[in-house]
């Protein structure tokens, strides 16, 4: 099952009753056949866009296995705050939680874990820059900290990486691939981006 998960919205449920509604929850109450985990892979609250859930554990555990393996496709859109003055490129630096300041990552060369992500401009409009990304790792606000400290222009409204402005975080999961658990046909699904 893909879903297009709006900003604001969380992934997995959180702790707490008033942090109970979720993707799964919602696909549960509208699949009452779905079992298992659900969850495969997860979008940061703020961040909207395509995510795909297995409705039964063979199908989780498959999925599951496939964004393990790097065996997925991935692209984002956002909105980088300024202009960024190249057209292309990669970002790679070890980042890890910061233990202090949960949920902030930070980078770290020694316990850092290896991320990196590949970009392009898509377009430069007043005093900000349109731009893909292609994440090749999944690390925790790999795209956050990339667009800030990576290429020093954070994703105008990241209220953790940036300044904050703006009505909503402006990252969007715009397009997921992956091979149907059931069939192995490989599935290609798009999103419209919302800003």
């Amino acid at each position: 099952m893909v879903v297009d998960k709006p900003s604001g919205l969380l992934s997995v449920p959180g702790k707490g009753e008033h942090k109970q509604d979720c993707v799964p929850a919602r696909v549960r109450a509208m699949f009452l056949h779905a079992t298992g985990p659900l969850v495969v892979h997860r979008l940061d609250m703020e961040t909207s866009g395509l995510l795909v859930l297995g409705l039964d554990p063979d199908a989780q555990r498959d999925l599951s296995g496939q964004f393990e393996r790097r065996e997925t496709s991935k692209k984002y859109i956002a909105l980088l705050r300024g202009d960024l003055p190249t057209d292309h490129g990669q970002v790679s630096m070890p980042i890890r939680p910061d233990i202090d300041n949960r949920p902030h990552q930070i980078i770290d060369p020694v316990h850092g874990r290896p991320s990196l992500s590949h970009y392009r401009v898509l377009s430069r409009e007043t005093d900000r820059t349109r731009v893909e990304f292609v994440p090749i790792t999944g690390r925790s606000h790999q795209l956050r900290v990339h667009a800030a400290w990576g290429l020093r222009h954070p994703i105008i409204g990241d209220v953790l990486y940036g300044d904050g402005e703006g009505e909503r975080l402006m990252l969007h999961a715009s397009e997921l691939g992956f091979k149907d658990p059931e069939t192995g046909r490989w599935v290609e699904v798009r999103s419209p981006v919302p800003f």
